[in-house]
Parts: C-alpha cells; sequence; structure tokens
C-alpha cells in the first residue's frame, strides 16, 4: 500500500512539472466589499475547522492556511479552481466551500442551486456551494488513491442564517460542523477503512496544486473580468 502511494505522489508531481506554466505577474486584485464579507466568513470557518480537528484528530490533521489553487484544467482559458478551505484527516480529505450569507437557505428549484430569503422576504436563486465544489471534488478523488475518501461540503459562516432541513446533508452551518465531522470520523472508524497519511496526502495535493498569492490574485483577477 506504502509502495502504491508513493508511486501516485510520483505521478502527480509529474503531472504538476509538465502541466504547470510561470505565472505572469500581476497586481494584486481589488477587495470588494462582496469579497471582505466572504474574507470574514472565511477566517471564522477557518477557526471553526482547527478548532474541531484538533479536538477529533490531537496534532494528526493538515488545515491549509488559506486557499489552495487545483490545476484541474491546464490549457484552457480556467485552468485553476480555488479551494477556500482544504482539511486532510485520518478519516478523510474535506473540500469545504464557505458562504457569509445571512436570511434562511432553502432548496432551489434543482440540485445546483438553493434560495436565500433576505430579512425583507426577497428571494434570490444562488448556485448551491455544492455545485461549486463539484469539479473540485472529482479532480482530487481522480488523481489521488481510491483508499482516500475525499468529500466536499458547503459552511454557511454567518451567525444570522438559517438553513432548511431539506437542504443536503453536506449543507451546514459553522456551528454544526463539530458534529458533522465527528459523524464522518465515526464512520470511518466503524467501517474499519485504512487511515489517510496526511503527509503523503498533502505532498499529493501539492503536485496538482498552487498555493502562492500571486497564483491566487491572478486567478481571482481572471475571474473578475468575465462577472
Amino acid at each position: 500500500m506504502l509502495s502504491y502511494i508513493l508511486l501516485v505522489s510520483g505521478c502527480v508531481f509529474a503531472y504538476r512539472a509538465v502541466t504547470r506554466r510561470r505565472k505572469p505577474a500581476s497586481s494584486r486584485s481589488p477587495v470588494t466589499r462582496s469579497q471582505k464579507s466572504g474574507d470574514e466568513g472565511e477566517a471564522r470557518v477557518q477557526a471553526e475547522l482547527r478548532s474541531t480537528l484538533q479536538w477529533l484528530c490531537g496534532e494528526n490533521f493538515y488545515l491549509h492556511p488559506g486557499a489552495v489553487l487545483l490545476n484541474h484544467a491546464p490549457g484552457t482559458a480556467f485552468p485553476t479552481a480555488e479551494v477556500d478551505h482544504l482539511a486532510i484527516t485520518p478519516f478523510g480529505i474535506f473540500v469545504v466551500e464557505t458562504k457569509n450569507w445571512a436570511g434562511s437557505i432553502l432548496p432551489g428549484h434543482d440540485a445546483d442551486t438553493v434560495v436565500r430569503v433576505g430579512a425583507d422576504g426577497q428571494q434570490e436563486t444562488r448556485r448551491s456551494p455544492l455545485r461549486q465544489n463539484r469539479s473540485k471534488v472529482g479532480f482530487l478523488r481522480s488523481v489521488l488513491p481510491g483508499v482516500w475518501p475525499v468529500e466536499g461540503l458547503g459552511v454557511f459562516a454567518s451567525d444570522h442564517c438559517e438553513i432548511s432541513s431539506a437542504l443536503p446533508a453536506n449543507l451546514i452551518r459553522r456551528a454544526d460542523l463539530h458534529q458533522w465531522l465527528r459523524a464522518r470520523k465515526a464512520r470511518h472508524d466503524a467501517n474499519g477503512d485504512l487511515p489517510v497519511n496526511v503527509h503523503h496526502a498533502w505532498r499529493a495535493v501539492q503536485a496538482v496544486a498552487d498555493t502562492e498569492a500571486r497564483a491566487i490574485d491572478a486567478h481571482r483577477i481572471r475571474l473578475m473580468r468575465v462577472a
């Protein structure tokens, strides 16, 4: 098993060497009001994740301190995808999308959407965090060993957010993170599944990812230009 994991790690590092391009220097993207709110929500979720994982795993986990860019589509107009939070634990790898939305969150007209109802009763249809995560989760599953479970979840960071019980179980409030992750660990342990080697898993992810601030800024500027 260890030789297989090391082989996969070597392959994904080779993949990175072939596909990674030198990124031109770019000016830091301007911070919008929406971005500031998003950053505040991500900071709260990051703190909650760290507290929860320390409770569940001691020091045997890796929580990346910031965004991670996955090089999931090299050579295309949009070669990278941004992960808000990446957590690697002995019981799974978790791709977390954070939304700092206030109000009530209800199911949308299909699995790709949700409806946000504001304090004034106005309804807005928005893309589901699970839809945003789908390609990222699929990409990591395609390049990592199948014995390492990869799962996506959406977390609503605001203290002024209520969610419908009819939403998928992987859409949760920040306050629910402790119990959600505890349940995942209990399921993994009950199944007798092999633990994820946290160190090897992070090395494998690094082979297909970028964490440099310049690259993240370039990715965000590219998205702003087509918004």
